[in-house]
């Protein structure tokens, strides 16, 4: 008789989780994972993906305007809220069914409910005790909502993605990505939209200057960009809120939506039950194979609160997956994870931004270039965009690449392979470009601005 039920019984069928239970099942472990919420975790659910459609969704507006430049004219649009709800939820639907295939199909058992550790080896569920060699938590994050008079008529995006009608107006507060992105939606979807943020400026960690050019794009396109203000409560009057703030008086709006950062989702789970070390935020702290300070349970993704982006998730959950049981040694490399903003226009990056090369590195070069789009042209649209390049001068070597513009995603990605592989400026200049396309502009810088 096996002296445990399972091999690993994972916490949270995310996009973490996911991973690491079918690939372990693959490899011949016997793997349970249990969900209490959606197949997929925030990423499918109320994250990346409806995130990701809405910003389709919304940019059409811009595009319809944009056509009657290229000869193309079309009667005055109509949008229908509710038809994107519906479209969406299908999709995402369609997603859980595939993620609950790829589990069963590798052998793994899925419970619907929530797990709680009764110990080191030891999950309870459903009234169940269950046993297991070794844990995973990968319960991801959570909005955080602040402790201010009126938080009850605050939503957080979980419920953005869900509401029964657009608002007329909307207050968004916050200053990372997800506030950014949120109001780029609301604004292209018609939504009167002011974002409010405490600090100078957004998105604090990324390349200042192109926060900077980001911001006066969005106040360009329409966004009432608030910083330096603070809010001290919220009020409900005639069916719709006033957001007091100090700094600006009283701002009437439909819709408050807090996107103020996000917390690891560890409460309730159990774990000072099993011994398991959290640091000051709540996050659970692990090693670098992912072991927590109790050997036989481990963590990864959002949980652990390190570097919080779905593709980190999935490649820690590959990774333990084959350390355990296919007997491989891997870590995940943290250096130069490129990533993007989906705010309009978008803001993709990877490697150092300029003040961090400036503080490692004695002999730093920028190249830049701030041009308007080919398209734009012809559609009088006056959306710019900005790319960098920041440069070792000692070595050559590129140690950051950043943009803001169309499609900045899909051109970071690629380059983000070649700052992967180590590459210099030469190796830049010496591509050839695609004309005439954005993104040839990396391989034609060819004296640096500063």
């Amino acid at each position: 008789m096996a002296e445990f039920d399972y091999d690993l019984f994972v916490i949270g069928a995310g996009s973490g989780g996911v991973r690491a239970a079918r690939m372990a099942g693959g490899f011949g472990a016997k793997v349970a994972i249990a969900e209490d919420r959606y197949m997929g975790g925030t990423c499918v659910n109320v994250g990346c993906i409806p995130k990701k459609l809405f910003v389709y969704a919304s940019h059409f507006a811009e595009d319809f305007h944009d056509a009657a430049g290229y000869g193309w004219h079309v009667p005055e649009p109509v949008f229908k809220w509710d038809e994107l709800l519906k479209n969406k939820n299908k999709e995402i639907n369609r997603l859980n069914g595939i993620y609950k295939n790829l589990l069963e199909r590798n052998g793994v058992r899925v419970f619907d409910g929530r797990a709680e550790l009764g110990g080191p080896n030891s999950v309870l569920i459903n009234g169940e005790s269950i046993s297991a060699q070794r844990i995973l938590v990968a319960t991801g994050g959570w909005p955080h909502i602040p402790d201010i008079p009126g938080n009850q008529h605050i939503i957080s995006s979980n419920e953005a993605f869900f509401l029964e009608a657009l608002p007329k107006s909307a207050v968004i507060v916050g200053g990372g990505y997800i506030a950014v992105e949120f109001a780029g939606i609301f604004l292209g979807l018609g939504v009167d939209t002011t974002l409010v943020y405490r600090g100078d400026l957004f998105l604090r960690g990324f390349d200042g200057e192109m926060r900077g050019f980001l911001a006066e794009q969005m106040r360009q396109k329409g966004i009432n960009l608030l910083f330096n203000t603070r809010i001290d409560s919220i009020d409900r009057q005639n069916g719709r809120y006033l957001v007091n703030s100090p700094d600006t008086g009283t701002i009437t709006t439909d819709l408050v939506m807090y996107a103020t950062g996000r917390r690891p989702n560890t409460n309730g789970l159990g774990l000072e039950t099993a011994g398991v070390e959290l640091n000051g935020k709540g996050a659970i702290v692990v090693d670098a194979k992912y072991r927590s300070s109790n050997p036989s349970i481990y963590a990864i993704g959002d949980v652990t609160d390190r570097m919080n982006l779905t593709p980190v998730a999935t490649a820690e959950g590959t990774a333990l997956a084959n350390n355990l049981y296919n007997n491989q040694s891997r870590r995940v490399d943290y250096r130069d994870i490129p990533t993007c903003i989906f705010s309009q226009p978008n803001l993709g990056t990877v490697g150092l931004t300029e003040e961090q090369a400036r503080q490692e590195y004695t002999n730093v070069e920028i190249y830049k270039s701030r041009f308007t789009n080919l398209k734009h042209t012809l559609t009088g649209n006056s959306e710019k965009t900005l790319m960098k390049m920041i440069v070792d001068r000692d070595t050559d070597r590129v140690l950051g690449v950043h943009m803001a513009g169309a499609d900045a995603g899909e051109i970071i990605q690629g380059i983000g392979i070649a700052l992967k592989a180590g590459a210099t400026k030469a190796v830049f200049d010496a591509t050839i470009g695609i004309h005439p396309t954005a993104a040839e502009e990396f391989v034609t810088m060819r004296e640096p601005t500063e």
